[in-house]
C-alpha cells in the first residue's frame, strides 16, 4: 500500500511536470471508483493544475477554481504518468486496471491504477476537502508531529502500538510496512501497549518515525512514478523480509500473519528475543 513517502514523491512529481498543464478531459474507466456524481468529471475539461499536495495517504491533485482530484490508493492503486498516450480513443469501462485516466494539453497525463480483484480505489472530485470522509477524519501528519502532540495522540488511544501507529486518525501517514520499520527502529514489540510505553519510549518512538519516514521522503522524492515501489522495497529492513537476516543484530526476521495482512520484525531487536506467537493460533506474546 502506498503510504506517507510514496504519496508525497507522487505528489512531487505531479508538481513537477502536470502543475501549468490545462486538462484535456478526465475519464472514468471503473464507475465504482469515483465516490462523488458532483460536480461531474467534465467540469475539469480546460482547467490548469495548479499544484499537488498530500493528506496523510491521500492524494490531491488541484485544479483552477478550487477543484481537487483527491485519491486514496487503498492497497495495490499507483499512479502511471505518461508522456503521450498510444490512441486518443476514450477509456470505455471495464475489467482492466485502470481506474481513471487525466488527459493534459501537451499529450501526456496519468493514469490510476489498482491491481487485483478488491477494487478499493477511490476517487473524489470536490470544492471541499472536507467533504472527503477520510480526509476529514485524518490525525495529525506523522512526519509533522512534534513530540507533545505525537505524545498525546498515541496515548488517545489505548491499544496495541502497532495497530495505534496505523491508526489514520490518530497520525496520518504510517501504514503496514512502514510501521514495522518505525518499530524496529525504535526497538519496540509491535504489541506492547501504548498507556504501558515510558516517556522516554515514546520519545524513541517519534524519533524513529521522523527518521524512517522522513529518510523515505528524500530517497523517493525526485523519482519517476514507476521508480517508488523498488526505491521502498531497497529500504526496508524487516518488513517482507520475513527469513531473512535482521541487518542490525543478524537474527532471522519473523511474521505474525493475520486475516488479511502480516507484519514482520525482529526478535533480538524488539522483542527480547523471543519470538511472538501467531494469533491465529493462540495468545500474543507481549
Amino acid at each position: 500500500m502506498p503510504e506517507l513517502p510514496e504519496v508525497e514523491a507522487l505528489a512531487g512529481y505531479l508538481r513537477q511536470r502536470a502543475v501549468g498543464r490545462r486538462v484535456d478531459r478526465l475519464e472514468i474507466a471503473a464507475i465504482s471508483a469515483l465516490k462523488t456524481y458532483e460536480p461531474a468529471p467534465t467540469a475539469v475539461t480546460g482547467l490548469t493544475v495548479v499544484d499537488a499536495s498530500r493528506h496523510g495517504k491521500f492524494l490531491d491533485v488541484h485544479f483552477e477554481g478550487d477543484l481537487h482530484l483527491v485519491v486514496h490508493l487503498a492497497r495495490a492503486g499507483w499512479l502511471h504518468y505518461r508522456e503521450a498516450f498510444p490512441a486518443t480513443t476514450p477509456l470505455r469501462p471495464g475489467k482492466g486496471p485502470i481506474a481513471l485516466r487525466v488527459r493534459l494539453d501537451d499529450g501526456s497525463g496519468f493514469d490510476l491504477t489498482e491491481a487485483g480483484t478488491q477494487k478499493k480505489l477511490a476517487a473524489y472530485l470536490v470544492t471541499d476537502l472536507a467533504t472527503v470522509p477520510g480526509v476529514a477524519k485524518l490525525g495529525p501528519d506523522a512526519l509533522a508531529a512534534d513530540l507533545p502532540t505525537f505524545a498525546e495522540r498515541l496515548r488517545s488511544r489505548r491499544g496495541q502500538v502497532k495497530g495505534v501507529l496505523t491508526d489514520q486518525s490518530v497520525l496520518s501517514g504510517v501504514g503496514n510496512a512502514y510501521s514495522d520499520e518505525i518499530l524496529h527502529a525504535a526497538k519496540l514489540s509491535p504489541f506492547a501497549i501504548t498507556d504501558r510505553l515510558t516517556d522516554g519510549q515514546v520519545a524513541t518512538l517519534h524519533a524513529a518515525t521522523r527518521q524512517i519516514l522522513g529518510d523515505a521522503v528524500e530517497r523517493s522524492l525526485g523519482q519517476r512514478a514507476a521508480e517508488l515501489k523498488g526505491e521502498k522495497r531497497s529500504g526496508l529492513k524487516v518488513h517482507a523480509r520475513t527469513g531473512l537476516p535482521c541487518p542490525v543484530c543478524g537474527d532471522t526476521v519473523r511474521e505474525v500473519s493475520f486475516a488479511d495482512s502480516s507484519l514482520q520484525y525482529c526478535p533480538t531487536c524488539q522483542t527480547g528475543g523471543k519470538p511472538l506467537a501467531d494469533r491465529r493460533l493462540s495468545r500474543l506474546v507481549r
